[in-house]
Parts: structure tokens; sequence; C-alpha cells
């Protein structure tokens, strides 16, 4: 009987909670998964009593359909995505909708959304970010693709997304892959703050000699003031909880990070488009960093372990001026993932609202924070806003942050304490608010040896010049162009 709203396929522990989330709102789900003991497993436990159906094949899963057909693909990105749409197209029809809930990369999304509506099948890439408690209880959601599914679609998503400010944490982005671009941006930002709060982490523990539990208590009390965030929250949580032995269960952790490839992704796009989106590509490095975990040990062995005195500063005034730090380098992480979704807008002609983005992430995402009402505002008072930095809000914050900013990375440099993340945000900043910066050496030095020219600042902008510098070369130049 074809009466369920939407089909489900994978039944990971994300689509498992969607579907969930899905019947807890009215919707009648079918449920698929290519492996049936999965299926079956689910209808025996969590979906036990509840309305979702299971289909064992993908010819019944799209049987159990209303038309137009609409299915939500919650399975690896990449490979398994193409081969998934292969094995549904027979069994669809013009009008039908697929929507890709996984982390794809936009530009496979904008390819799908082309190639599917040359065969009259009306493609989503989706981005959704909350982690399992979210896919439950409520993510953000980023659809974007053929806009002519969203008015089919958005009942179900808008329902079973988180909400912020009575309005709910999905709104259509944009047309191809500009869904995933989002969430890709996202991700990226995520890796951001999740590195600037280890950084504030090690400074407090090894710089300043602080005990787990104490630490604790500092993001905690810094997730009741501008910090609020879920990712501070979570890290106090974090640090609360003891292994088997009592002991803080975080120092029995191994310290080799790993990655999934969404900030990478995010780096990749930012260098393509020529953003300077140096804080998420540091904490894209620094993971990296860590993952070399036994060359670490060997070259800790050849210089010796740092020997750092106990800290006798003003233990208070260190942990303020931490906090401003943190702040100011978020602010400057936000600011350079809108820099770039600003600027992939233009190169791929999206019309993105950067405050429904901010309105999307204020609920249900990871990196949902207290700010982000502050970026909505902003956004709203000024759609053309050209840099976060540039809003009056934003600018007083980093006014009042800076002292502290300045002073926590002289604390980490004289205790040997590696902040890349808060480095990299202050560097940034110092080099965006600087109306000369020393690329006049650059490109010097490339007319010199590759007669690359430049442009003049008593001369018109656009003009370029060579010079002979070695007295051999003539004045002949190399054209002039950007990558």
């Amino acid at each position: 009987m074809a009466d369920a709203d939407i089909g489900l396929i994978g039944l990971a522990v994300m689509g498992q909670n969607l579907a969930l989330n899905m019947n807890d709102h009215g919707f009648k789900v079918a449920a698929y998964n290519r492996t049936a003991s999965r299926t079956e497993g689910f209808m025996d436990g969590a979906a036990k009593g509840t309305a979702i159906r299971p289909a064992y094949t993908i010819e019944e899963l799209a049987a159990h359909l209303k038309r137009p057909r609409k299915l939500m693909l919650m399975v690896r990105a990449g490979e398994a995505v193409d081969a998934f749409i292969d094995q549904l197209l027979p069994h669809l029809e013009p009008g039908d909708i697929i929507i890709d809930g996984g982390n794809s990369r936009f530009t496979d999304t904008t390819r799908r959304v082309r190639a599917l509506a040359e065969k009259g099948i009306r493609f989503v890439g989706s981005g959704i970010s909350g982690g399992e408690e979210g896919a439950r209880n409520g993510p953000s959601i980023m659809p974007g693709g053929n806009p002519e599914a969203w008015p089919e679609i958005r009942p179900i998503l808008q329902a079973i997304a988180a909400e912020a400010d009575g309005e709910p944490c999905c709104q259509w982005v944009g047309e191809e892959g500009a869904g995933h671009y989002v969430k890709m941006v996202h991700n990226g930002i995520e890796y951001g703050d999740m590195q600037l709060i280890a950084e504030a982490y090690h400074l407090m523990r090894e710089g300043f000699g602080m005990d787990v539990e104490a630490i604790r208590a500092v993001f905690a009390r810094w997730n009741q003031g501008v910090l609020d965030s879920y990712l501070i929250e979570i890290t106090a949580e974090i640090l609360a909880e003891r292994d088997a032995d009592g002991a803080p269960l975080v120092d029995k952790i191994l310290d080799a990070a790993g990655q999934k490839g969404t900030g990478k992704w995010t780096g990749i796009s930012a260098m393509d488009l020529g953003v300077p989106l140096t804080l998420i590509g540091e904490a894209v490095f620094a993971r990296c960093l860590s993952a070399i975990k036994a060359q670490r040990e060997r070259a800790e062995s050849a210089y010796g372990k740092t020997e750092r005195p106990a800290f006798d500063g003003d233990l208070d005034a260190a942990l303020a001026d931490l906090e401003q730090a943190l702040y100011a380098s978020k602010i400057v992480s936000y600011a350079q993932g809108y820099m770039l979704m600003r600027e992939a807008a233009g190169e791929y002609g999206w019309n993105l609202s950067y405050g429904n983005i901010a309105l999307m992430w204020r609920g249900g995402c990871i990196i949902r924070s207290r700010f982000l009402g502050n970026i909505k505002a902003a956004y709203e008072a000024n759609p053309q806003l050209e840099n976060l930095l540039l809003d009056r809000f934003f600018q007083d914050a980093i006014k009042l942050a800076q002292g502290g900013w300045r002073r926590t990375l002289v604390r980490g440099i004289e205790r040997a304490i590696p902040l890349p993340a808060f480095g990299s945000a202050l560097s940034f900043f110092d080099g965006y608010r600087s109306a000369r910066l020393p690329a006049n050496i650059l490109q010097a030095q490339r007319d010199y040896f590759g007669a690359h020219t430049y442009e003049r600042v008593d001369r018109p902008r656009g003009a370029f010049f060579h010079t002979d510098w070695i007295g051999s070369g003539g004045a002949a130049s190399s054209s002039s162009y950007e990558v």
C-alpha cells in the first residue's frame, strides 16, 4: 500500500534517529537498509510499536511511497550515493525526489542535480548537523539543489528540525550544491572551534598547571557567558567524566585526532577561491600533526621534554585574557567562514541568505552558540555586509578582547605551548585591518625573477609595470593573471 510519506535508506545511527524523529512528527516512514538484518534489528528494537514500515528491497521501498515519491539517503558519501541512485532510478518516475542527507562534496551534489534533472528526478543535497542527538530530537538541516523539490519536502524537513527564536533551523539554501557547501563550511568552522577549545585546554593544563577539575569549572563558567555554546558545554561534561579507576577519562584518550574530510574540503575550496581561511586551515593541519604521534615522540626524545616552571602569575587575570582570546578567535573563524560563503555565492551563482544560515546554525547543530544570534542580527541590519569584522557589534567585541588576546599568545609562546589557531586568528586580524601589507616586496620579487609585473601606488589600479632589475632583461614581461 503506497501510503508512506518518505522512504529512508541507510539505518546507521543517524538514519534510525531521523526515521524515529519523522515518525514522532506524524509522518509515515518506509525504512530500508542494504543489510536486511539491520532493518530487522531496527524494527525489533527502537522502531518497535511505531508506524515505521520496513522494506527489504528497493522495489518494495518504492512501492510503499506516495507520489511524488520522496526518498532520503543516509549513506556514506561518494560512490555509495551514486550506487543507490542507480538502483533507485528504475523504480522512479519524473517528479520524484531524492534527498542526500550525508556529508557529500558539493561538486558531487551539483553533478547529481544536473544529471537527474535530465531524467525528470528532483535531487536535493541536504547538509544535516547535530549528531545522534540532533537527528533524534531536532537537527539543523541545510537543503539545496533542485528548487522545485522544496515545496514538497519542506513540511517534513522543517517539522523535524530544531527551532531557534520560534523558527525552524531549516531553510532553503540555494540551487545545486549550495546546501552541501554551507554544511561543509559549517564543518570547517566546527574544526576551528574544536581546535581553539583544545588549545585553551592545553594552555590551562600545561601552561598554567591546572588540574582537570579546575579546567572543567572554567569551561562550565564560560558556558554561562559570551562563549555559551554546545562545544563549550560538552567540553565541560567530557572533563567531568572519570575512568574506572577514578582518573579523568580525558587523560586516557590518545592524542591523535581523526578527520573525515569536510575540514580539508573547506580549506581546498578556500584556496581555489582565494579566500584567506587561515584559522580553519590551521585546525586541519593541527589534526594532521596530532596524527603523527610516533614521530612526535621521537622528536621529543631528540629535543628533550619541555620543562615548564610553575605558573606564578595572576591566574584569574590569565583566565580572563584566555576567555577574551577564545571569543575573538571564534569571531574571526566565523568571519572567515562567511567570507568563503560570500565568495562561493558569487562564483557559483547562489543567492545565499546569510542571516538564514546563522538562524539554521542557532539550534540543533554542532556549532550552535549564543553569538550566532548576533551574526543573524548583523545580516538583518545589512544584508550586503562585506565582512562580519566590519559590523559594529563585532568591532566592539574585538576591540575589547585585543589586549587579552595578545597576552594569551605571549603566555603560550613563553611556555612553549603551541597555539596555532589562536595565532592564525590574530595574524589574520592584524593583516585584515592593515591598509598596507608587505606584498609590495612579493610583487617586486616576482617581477625580478619572472617579469610578472606589478601595480603602482601612484597609478590607477589595473595598470601593470615591469622593471628591468638586472639590466639585461629588456622590456619584455610575462602576461599578468591571477589563479
